[in-house]
């Protein structure tokens, strides 16, 4: 992905993405669309998976993807104490699939979490196309981007105009909004809910 060095990250504990609950745009989509059909989900770059336990809890296979030997660790620790079942692999998500537990695209959904503004804007197109590999035609991708100016990340900002001229080629949106967020975040994420072309 990027130059970053996540696994340092952790050993460290210099996390400041590390918000100690899944994102509340998250929560509050399971929450609004309770009657979504529950398939598999994929989440890319999971960190200690939050966001995996959420998918989880609301009925969906949830598998967390991550870099970082550490991050597997702790998501999938967690995810034991708190009952819950979940997969969780050290993986690259921008491999090809020959690289990944899944090596054809049978999941429904992949979800974003800040992942596309982690990883360095050069593999904007790796990711797109990632997505694309992972997805059936009719599959979804929900998306919660980070809008802000930075270039210097990561975190390196992005635009909805971006998004959409990346990802519109091969998805339709369905919808767009600014959800709740954590604090820190408050009206800078944008939520995308795409099904694949």
């Amino acid at each position: 992905m990027s130059q970053t060095n996540w696994e340092q990250h952790y050993q460290t504990n210099d996390m400041p993405w590390e918000k100690g609950e899944a994102s509340p745009g998250l929560v509050d989509f399971l929450a609004a669309h309770a009657d979504l059909p529950r398939g598999s989900v994929w989440v890319p770059g999971c960190g200690t998976g939050h966001d995996v336990r959420a998918w989880a809890a609301a009925g969906f296979q949830a598998t967390g993807l991550d870099l970082a030997p550490s991050a597997i660790r702790l998501a999938t620790e967690r995810t034991l104490a708190a009952g819950l079942t979940a997969e969780f692999q050290l993986a690259d998500f921008l491999s090809e699939p020959a690289d990944l537990p899944v090596a054809e695209p049978t999941v429904d959904w992949v979800f974003e979490h800040t992942l596309f503004c982690a990883i360095n804007p050069a593999d904007r197109d790796r990711y797109v196309a990632a997505v694309r590999r992972r997805l059936p035609s009719g599959g979804h991708y929900l998306a919660v981007n980070y809008l802000i100016p930075d270039t210097d990340g990561p975190p390196f900002g992005t635009t909805r105009d971006e998004l959409v001229a990346r990802f519109s080629p091969h998805f339709d949106l369905l919808a767009d909004w600014v959800p709740r967020s954590y604090p820190n975040r408050t009206g800078l994420e944008l939520m995308l809910w795409w099904r694949k072309k």
